[in-house]
């Protein structure tokens, strides 16, 4: 390729670039019958370490050819109707026009110099989530776009952390030194939270055991035990940072019970986070909004647009009841350009270059409106009950929860070799092998997890599209599996299982 930046002297090469480009896309998206390849890990290690870095091809043709072989033909498919593994969504048409445009114009949106109207577009589109969240305007809500949620809620811990560390020590009239109360401090959930909780205590220098998990009332917080814990903790000395209610629990899809949890947290004076990653879809949701009932107690909050807002990876946000928050994450650089102004995006941000991941929400919302988007998260909600029904009506299977949001658990419960179905033990025995069965197979894609101790398969519906006989065919797939694995035939393969 003779001249390879994008320039106003080669805008017909970008065209062109771009046309090609979607055409493999058309043709993964026309040729995919099923939403994997079955190919081996260890073929397409092989095959990807076989490729000479050192040799490029010359032509984009050549590489897209290449690319093809590597990777389209092998990429998990999200799309696809059998798909049924992950918190993966279909995506909408308008964010995939939006990812072309701030690509090709690869804006970064950090300071007003370099990203003028998209920080505009991204700061009217932080506005309209802190209105839906219902945080009222005497703190100056605020937030930052991020890349997903884990980068979200360490944010949102913190600023708790710092928030907590710049009021006075228990019992002292000032903040004390910090050092010392670092090992003290704490951050409470349920039982159920995302690991990123973890991960953020440990980035933050907190002790080991400083996320203290609470037996859930069912798969949700129970406020009252919260409210002890608290009490206990404070009776022990330790300060905790913040409180971390679960609006759409990872495996579960379960909500808190945000508006107990956040009377309690006040009655604390504790921060109260909410990790709506899952759930955040909610807040346009036409007919179950009512669901985050009380997430306007919160003090932070997670969203997670390239979830339940069916947007590419990755489109997140931290929002904050008090923007006064974001003081914390901000340090000045001469080469920023402080002068320009005081509302720089840098300042809010633990990242600097930052993606105009925003427009993808713009576009899909100008394009389909709030309740359009929300229509999509609960038509997905709707089939994720149908198939539960359906689990449940089935012999071969067994429920595990009814489903809270879109996620679907169950245990196989096939016949065993004497004709009898199988006992507990040997229906857990069995949902690692299916899981893996399947996917080696490529053309029935779920996920295993751990429930109340035991293991479980689970399917998370996102494409509100999902037709009944697609989901007979992957619950086919689940029984011919366990019927096989069952009666003894216990090394998963491929022409074995699901033959």
């Amino acid at each position: 390729m003779n001249d390879p930046l994008l320039s106003s002297e080669n805008r017909e090469a970008h065209a062109a670039a771009l046309a090609a480009a979607t055409a493999e896309v058309s043709r993964y998206l026309d040729g995919r019958t099923t939403p994997r390849s079955p190919a081996s890990p260890s073929a397409l290690a092989a095959q990807t370490a076989a490729v000479d870095l050192s040799a490029p091809l010359g032509t984009l043709d050549k590489a897209l050819e290449e690319v093809r072989e590597l990777y389209l033909d092998h990429a998990v498919g999200y799309h696809h109707p059998r798909y049924l593994a992950h918190l993966n969504c279909p995506i909408t048409i308008p964010a995939v026009a939006a990812e072309a445009l701030a690509t090709s114009v690869n804006t970064a949106v950090e300071t007003w110099d370099q990203g003028t109207s998209a920080c505009l577009i991204e700061q009217k589109l932080i506005h309209w989530v802190t209105d839906l969240i219902g945080f009222d305007g005497s703190g100056r809500p605020d937030g930052v776009f991020t890349t997903g949620g884990t980068a979200s809620n360490l944010q949102g811990l913190f600023t708790a952390r710092e928030d907590r560390l710049s009021r006075p020590a228990p019992g002292g009239d000032d903040t004390g030194d910090r050092c010392a109360r670092l090992p003290g401090l704490r951050i409470v959930t349920g039982e159920h939270a995302h690991l990123s909780v973890v991960k953020a205590a440990r980035l933050l220098g907190l002790a080991p055991d400083a996320v203290v998990t609470l037996p859930g009332d069912g798969d949700r917080m129970d406020p009252a035990t919260l409210d002890r814990m608290l009490s206990t903790l404070a009776d022990a000395g330790h300060e905790v940072a913040a409180v971390v209610a679960l609006a759409g629990t990872t495996d579960h899809g379960a909500i808190d019970p945000l508006r107990a949890v956040g009377e309690v947290c006040r009655r604390h004076d504790v921060w109260m986070h909410v990790d709506a990653a899952y759930g955040g879809g909610l807040l346009v949701s036409p007919t179950r909004r009512d669901l985050l009932d009380g997430v306007d107690l919160a003090d932070s909050v997670t969203v997670d647009f390239h979830k339940t807002f069916f947007l590419p990876v990755a489109a997140s946000a931290l929002l904050l009841r008090d923007g006064s928050g974001f003081r914390h994450s901000t340090v000045s650089a001469d080469y920023l350009n402080p002068a320009d102004g005081d509302d720089h995006a840098v300042d809010k941000s633990l990242q600097t270059t930052r993606r105009f991941d925003a427009l993808k929400l713009w576009m899909t919302l100008r394009v389909m409106g709030a309740d359009g988007i929300g229509r999509l998260l609960d038509g997905a909600i709707d089939v994720a009950a149908r198939i539960g029904r359906t689990v449940d009506a089935d012999a071969e299977l067994e429920l595990v929860r009814v489903p809270a949001l879109s996620t679907v658990l169950f245990r196989p419960r096939p016949a065993g070799a004497d004709g009898r179905p199988v006992s507990d033990d040997e229906s857990d025995a069995l949902v690692r092998p299916i899981r893996d069965a399947l996917f080696a197979a490529g053309r029935s894609l779920v996920a295993a997890t751990v429930v109340d101790g035991r293991p479980c398969l689970k399917l998370t519906v996102l494409d509100p599209t999902l037709a009944d006989e697609d989901v007979a065919a992957v619950l086919a797939d689940v029984r011919t599996a366990a019927r096989y694995l069952a009666a003894g035939m216990r090394e998963a393969t491929t022409a074995g299982v699901l033959t």
